[in-house]
C-alpha cells in the first residue's frame, strides 16, 4: 500500500492520529474564516510554515510539497483573479494552498494504517445510521493507492507515444489513457469482488 509517511520525531509525529487530524482540521477551518486580506494571506503561509517546522519535516519538505501542487496554485490564483480583486484572490488562493499543505502534513506525519484505523474508529458511531466504517476505510485506502497508479499509467502512455514517435498532445493522450485507466478499474473491481467486497 502506498504511504507518503516520513519517519521523524517531531511534535506531529508523536501526536495520536485522531487528535492530530482534528487539530489540523480545526486549523484549516480557522484559516477559512479569515477575511480576504493580504494579512490573511500572510497568516495562511505562516501557519503552513509553522506546521512543517513543528512537524519536524522542515522547509525542504514544504518546498517539495509546493512544487508538487504548483499547477494547482497557478490555476487557483488565475481563476480567482478573473473574478476578484488582487487582494481577495491572493487571500483565497493562500488559504486553499495552506489547506492542501496541512492535509499533506497529516499524511506525511501519520502512517496510512494508523490514519485509516482512526477514520474507522471515528465513523464507528455512525454504524447505527447504516454507515459501514470498514467499507469507508477500504474506499479511502483504494482511493489513496489509485492516485499514484494512475500517474504511473499516464507516464507509461506518454513513454509509449514517444517510443512510437507520436506527437504529444492532449487529444492524443486522453483516449489511450482512458483505456488503460478503465482497464485498471475493471481489474481492481474484479480483485475486490474476488475478496467478497460488494
Amino acid at each position: 500500500m502506498l504511504s507518503l509517511y516520513r519517519p521523524g520525531n517531531g511534535l506531529l509525529h508523536r501526536l495520536p492520529t485522531g487528535p492530530k487530524a482534528l487539530l489540523l482540521m480545526l486549523v484549516v477551518l480557522g484559516l477559512s474564516f479569515l477575511p480576504s486580506t493580504y494579512w490573511a494571506a500572510g497568516m495562511a503561509w505562516v501557519v503552513a510554515v509553522l506546521g512543517y517546522l513543528l512537524g519536524g519535516l522542515g522547509l525542504s519538505e514544504l518546498w517539495r510539497q509546493l512544487i508538487a501542487v504548483r499547477w494547482l496554485i497557478g490555476i487557483t490564483l488565475l481563476a480567482q483573479l478573473i473574478f476578484m480583486p488582487l487582494e481577495a484572490a491572493a487571500a483565497n488562493s493562500s488559504r486553499v494552498v495552506a489547506a492542501i499543505l496541512l492535509a499533506g502534513l497529516l499524511v506525511l506525519t501519520t502512517r496510512l494504517t494508523d490514519l485509516l484505523a482512526a477514520v474507522e474508529r471515528g465513523l464507528s458511531p455512525l454504524a447505527r445510521l447504516g454507515v459501514d466504517p470498514e467499507r469507508v476505510a477500504l474506499l479511502l485506502s483504494v482511493t489513496i493507492t489509485t492516485v499514484p497508479v494512475l500517474a504511473r499509467l499516464g507516464s507509461g502512455v506518454r513513454e509509449a507515444q514517444r517510443a512510437r514517435g507520436a506527437r504529444g498532445g492532449l487529444s492524443t493522450f486522453v483516449v489511450p489513457f482512458l483505456v488503460v485507466a478503465l482497464k485498471h478499474a475493471d481489474e481492481l473491481g474484479e480483485a475486490l469482488s474476488a475478496r467478497g467486497v460488494q
